[in-house]
C-alpha cells in the first residue's frame, strides 16, 4: 500500500498543482491582477507548489531529510535529466535565449544555500536570508520585464510575454470554472502531499533505507516531472530554446522559496550525507551549464546524453 500511496500522491499532487495554476492565473487576470505580476509570483509559487507542500509535510513527520533531499534532488534533476532527455529528442537552441543575468543569480542563491546548510540546522532566521534574496531576485526581474514592455530594453526572447504566453491563461474561463479549479488545487495538493510523504517514509523505514535517500531519488524525480512533460513537449514542437531559461528559474525558486518558508515550520536538520556529496554534486550540475548560456553552445542529442547518463551514474552512487 505505500507505493500506491506515493503513486496516488504524486498524481493527485501534479493534477492538483496544474489545477491551481490555471485557476489562480485567470482568477488574478478577472480581478485585474496586470499579468506581468502573474508571471512573476502566482505562476512561480503555483508551480512549486507540490516540492512546497512536501517539504512541509516532511517536516511535520519528522522526515526534514525527504524535504531537503526533494529541493537538492529535484535541481539535480532539473539540470541532467529535465534537459538531458529533451536534447536527444530535439536540439535545445541555448543560444537563442540571454538568461546570463538569471543564470548568475542562480548560482549565487546555490552558493548562497550551501552556506546556509552548512550553518545548519536551518531555523527561521536562515529562511529570512533565502527569501530576501528571492525578493531581491523577483524585484529586479520584475523591473527589468516593465523597462523591456516600455521599450528601454534590447529584445530578449526568454523575457515574459503578453497575456496570450501566461501558462494556463484561459480569456473565456467561466467563473464557476475558475472557482472549482482553485477548490480542487488548494484541497489535493495538502492530500497529494500527505499520502506521498507518508507513503514515501513508511517504505523507507521498512526497507531501511536512509529518508534522505527517498528524497533525493523518489520524490525528487517524481516532483521533477511536470518540468519534464513540458520540456519534452517544447522539444517535440521544436520550440525548446527556452528550456534553461525555465530550468534555472525553477531551480533559483527552489532554493530560496520552498526551503525559506519551510524553515518557518519547523527546524530543518541538515544531514552529513547533504554536505559530503549532494550539494556539490548540484552546484556541479548547475555549473556544467556554463558553456551552454556564456559560450552560446546549444545542448545537441550528444551532450543530452552526456547529461542523463550523469544523473543515471549519481543515482546509482546514491542508491549504493
Amino acid at each position: 500500500m505505500d507505493w500506491v500511496y506515493v503513486g496516488l500522491g504524486l498524481v493527485i499532487l501534479l493534477l492538483a498543482g496544474d489545477v491551481l495554476v490555471k485557476g489562480a492565473v485567470n482568477l488574478s487576470l478577472r480581478l485585474g491582477v496586470p499579468a506581468l505580476i502573474v508571471s512573476l509570483t502566482i505562476v512561480a509559487f503555483g508551480t512549486s507548489a507540490p516540492e512546497l507542500l512536501i517539504a512541509i509535510n516532511a517536516v511535520h513527520e519528522n522526515a526534514p531529510g525527504i524535504a531537503l533531499g526533494n529541493v537538492i534532488g529535484s535541481n539535480t534533476a532539473n539540470i541532467l535529466l529535465v534537459l538531458g532527455i529533451p536534447a536527444m529528442l530535439a536540439v535545445l537552441h541555448s543560444s537563442e535565449c540571454n538568461t546570463r543575468k538569471t543564470y548568475i543569480y542562480m548560482i549565487l542563491s546555490s552558493v548562497l544555500f550551501i552556506v546556509v546548510a552548512m550553518m545548519g540546522p536551518i531555523t527561521w532566521m536562515h529562511g529570512i536570508v533565502l527569501l530576501s534574496a528571492l525578493f531581491f531576485v523577483l524585484g529586479d526581474a520584475f523591473c527589468e520585464a516593465r523597462a523591456h514592455r516600455n521599450g528601454n530594453s534590447a529584445c530578449d526572447p526568454c523575457a515574459i510575454g503578453d497575456v496570450e504566453d501566461i501558462e494556463g491563461v484561459d480569456p473565456d474561463m467561466p467563473w464557476w470554472r475558475i472557482g472549482i479549479f482553485m477548490v480542487l488545487g488548494l484541497i489535493g495538493l495538502p492530500l497529494g502531499a500527505d499520502l506521498l510523504v507518508e507513503g514515501a517514509v513508511s517504505i523507507a523505514r521498512h526497507f531501511e533505507i536512509d529518508e534522505t535517500v527517498i528524497g533525493l531519488t523518489l520524490v525528487a524525480v517524481g516532483t521533477s516531472l511536470p518540468e519534464l512533460a513540458t520540456t519534452v513537449m517544447a522539444a517535440l514542437r521544436r520550440q525548446a530554446d527556452v528550456a534553461l531559461g525555465n530550468v534555472i528559474g525553477s531551480n533559483m525558486f527552489n532554493l530560496l522559496a520552498i526551503i525559506g518558508i519551510t524553515s518557518f515550520v519547523g527546524v530543518i536538520p541538515v544531514d552529513e550525507q547533504f554536505l559530503r556529496f549532494d550539494l556539490w554534486v548540484m552546484l556541479g550540475a548547475s555549473l556544467l551549464l556554463a558553456p551552454f548560456v556564456f559560450l552560446g553552445w546549444n545542448i545537441t542529442k550528444q551532450w543530452g546524453i552526456v547529461l542523463t547518463s550523469l544523473y543515471a551514474v549519481y543515482i546509482l552512487i546514491v542508491l549504493l
